[in-house]
């Protein structure tokens, strides 16, 4: 994975001073770079029986419907409000500074569908754990969930514990 380290840019103090930015538009953009980390990304939960990948507004999608497409699931977007035209059951969830809601299709995951979670960064975990929490009052099973990149000086991980978390790419700082 040091190789895609090396793809990430980081931009110091950004979006405000004291913030390390972890750009994945460059690791996006270069051809090998992109296939090696949806590659692993599947590698992950190759051999599971996998219903859904379950993708996270908005760089969730780059990355869920390719892994759903080579692990043979299929693909649902969790979005936010007033973007999915069907039914939708929500979650509101606390953010550093406020709150956020998201919403998913009530009829996209049923009684005992296996799904995964994917997106592109775990930091404080609230988003992903929102995820999960929808998933399962539909009834849906989470198999697991996979990241890109994990900032493991913050408290993601905390926030799954019990749940089968995987990232590529590790920040200590």
């Amino acid at each position: 994975m040091d190789h895609l380290k090396s793809l990430i840019r980081e931009v110091p103090d950004f979006p405000k001073p004291g913030i390390n930015f972890y750009d994945i538009t460059t690791l996006l953009k270069h051809p090998e770079g992109l296939r090696n980390t949806v590659d692993a990304l599947a590698s992950e939960f190759e051999g599971e029986r996998i219903d859904s990948v379950i993708g996270v507004e908005a760089r969730g999608f780059i990355f869920a419907p390719a892994l759903a497409y080579h692990l043979g699931a299929g693909f649902v977007p969790v979005r936010k409000p007033r973007k999915l035209p069907a039914e939708c059951a929500s979650i509101s969830y606390d953010l550093e500074y406020g709150q956020d809601t998201l919403q998913i299709h009530r009829d996209a995951v049923g009684d005992g569908h296996r799904v995964i979670i994917a997106d592109d960064l775990l930091a404080t975990g609230g988003t992903a754990r929102a995820v999960v929490d929808l998933v399962e009052q539909l009834g849906g099973v989470v198999v697991g969930l996979v990241f890109v990149v994990e900032l493991e000086f913050l408290p993601g991980r905390e926030k799954l514990t019990g749940y089968d978390v995987r990232s590529l790419i590790k920040y200590q700082s």
